[in-house]
């Protein structure tokens, strides 16, 4: 196990709280990396993640064209929904080092998806330095031992290398291809048993 992976080990990784959100009260648990929190969504969260939804080199790969204030607010409005729908989704993803909203990251699996998928988007400020990694390695081991999942994809554009690279970093290996919502994307995936066998968090 890497001292990153050890870093992320379970002193309130798996810290369930409960949380009153909007309005819904909901079980949301809360992932703690070392240096990164996954945590519920806030309304105070919006700005943050408009910005980051408005920023071209970001969304590049989710569909290509950048969200409107309106359109990043459905958004986000889409991913809390899916935690009272689901009972899973996407985090916002805090950085402890300065409190600040940097990105999302987690799972989602809704109505037609080709699967149960984990993926990851961080502000453009905070690339390259291993949070995508760092956070989807909590999320997988949350995945497979807490939620018992069987296997798990990442749906990924074929020329989004970068992404490629992290999910190659998880153990994810290429399942195929398909089209989601009109646009071409990589299936990438790892079962629990190869998880495992890696040993935790992947070494």
């Amino acid at each position: 196990m890497d001292n990153q992976a050890s870093a992320a080990k379970m002193t309130s990784l798996f810290l369930t709280t409960r949380h009153r959100l909007w309005g819904l009260p909901m079980a949301i648990p809360r992932l703690e990396t070392a240096r990164l929190l996954l945590r519920e969504w806030q309304e105070g969260d919006f700005d943050a993640y408009a910005r980051l939804c408005a920023d071209p080199e970001v969304m590049r790969y989710l569909g290509g064209h950048t969200f409107s204030v309106l359109e990043a607010w459905r958004h986000m409005a889409y991913l809390v929904g899916h935690w009272a729908l689901r009972g899973f989704g996407h985090w916002a993803v805090e950085e402890k080092a300065t409190g600040q909203f940097v990105g999302r990251l987690g799972f989602q699996e809704p109505q037609g998806w080709p699967g149960f998928e984990v993926g990851w988007t961080l502000a453009k400020d905070r690339w390259g330095r291993g949070y995508a990694t760092e956070g989807a390695t909590t999320a997988l081991e949350y995945a497979f031992s807490t939620m018992g999942r069987a296997h798990v994809i990442s749906l990924i554009h074929p020329e989004n290398h970068a992404s490629i690279a992290v999910a190659t970093r998880l153990g994810e290996t290429r399942e195929g291809a398909t089209t989601v919502l009109g646009r071409p994307v990589e299936i990438y995936g790892i079962t629990r048993d190869r998880w495992l066998s890696r040993g935790v968090a992947g070494t």
